[in-house]
């Protein structure tokens, strides 16, 4: 018997599906942008969802578990970070032996007037006691190859801002989007004002250390970037979907690829994933 089980549910009147673990783990996901609500983990929330985050069905959900596909930001002629976390995916059967949650989106026309590329998207979401992995998977399934960039935008949710420790990213270079200019870091990354910045993934996992908290956080090989952002004080309280005291309770360590797109040719597939585990 399969220790995962599957119900669906409602949310702020969106449709979600629930993954609960036979060790008290649970995962909520809508089906609104694939987006990842919640992740509770020893009894814990671990992901940060804003208070006031708008509930449409047609807005990009504040906090979680955004998708950023197929572009990143505003770097191209898409809206903001893309499409995927806008759309209405759909929820595909759950195995026999139920192992992960899996929701899909394909190509359809609203897509094809933004981005004249056939594909089709996965997100799947596995949970085992204390860890929760999301990957996700492109195919192409048009004729001629796609670019696509791509951000697992995770806000994760943390206690104590000015004393949090991101480690792991020592001698890496990053862009700070910030001072707008490339640098390398020196060592532990603390957080004291904005941060925003791209930098090259580490070979190794990082840590986050948050008072007792600690969290490993594991990217695939083939996402080169890692994305880290607080939006701080000041930005943060121009922010209608986000209190202004948000940015003390989040971080965002995001699993990316977005200085250098992925081709993609024609009938390929590919997948990327971010691992989270509670140490």
């Amino acid at each position: 018997m399969s220790e995962l089980q599957a119900y669906p549910e409602v949310f702020q009147n969106q449709p979600c599906l629930r993954l609960d673990h036979a060790c008290g783990d649970t995962v909520l996901v809508a089906l609104h942008g694939a987006h990842i609500l919640s992740w509770t983990s020893g009894g814990a929330e671990r992901l940060y969802l804003s208070p006031q985050a708008v509930f449409d069905g047609h807005t990009a959900i504040r906090g979680g578990v955004p998708i950023c596909f197929p572009q990143f930001n505003m770097r191209g002629s898409l809206p903001k970070h893309g499409f995927a976390r806008t759309s209405a995916w759909t929820a595909l059967p759950a195995e026999d032996t139920l192992e992960a949650l899996e929701l899909q989106l394909c190509s359809n026309p609203a897509t094809l007037a933004l981005w004249p590329h056939p594909f089709t998207v996965t997100l799947r979401v596995e949970m085992a006691p204390g860890t929760l992995q999301c990957s996700f998977t492109v195919d192409n399934t048009g004729s001629e190859p796609l670019d696509f960039a791509l951000a697992l935008h995770t806000y994760l949710r943390v206690h104590d801002l000015p004393l949090l420790q991101l480690q792991g990213l020592a001698a890496q270079p990053y862009w700070d989007d910030v001072a707008q200019t490339n640098r390398l870091e020196p060592g532990t990354v603390t957080f004291d004002g904005e941060v925003d910045r791209v930098y090259q993934a580490a070979p190794e996992p990082l840590t986050l250390l948050d008072g007792e908290v600690q969290l490993r956080i594991v990217q695939s090989e083939n996402l080169a970037d890692t994305v880290v952002w607080n939006p701080g004080a000041d930005k943060c309280a121009v922010m209608s979907d986000m209190p202004d005291a948000g940015y003390q309770q989040m971080l965002c360590v995001e699993a990316a690829q977005v200085n250098t797109p992925v081709t993609l040719a024609a009938g390929e597939q590919w997948t990327g994933w971010q691992r989270i585990s509670v140490l």
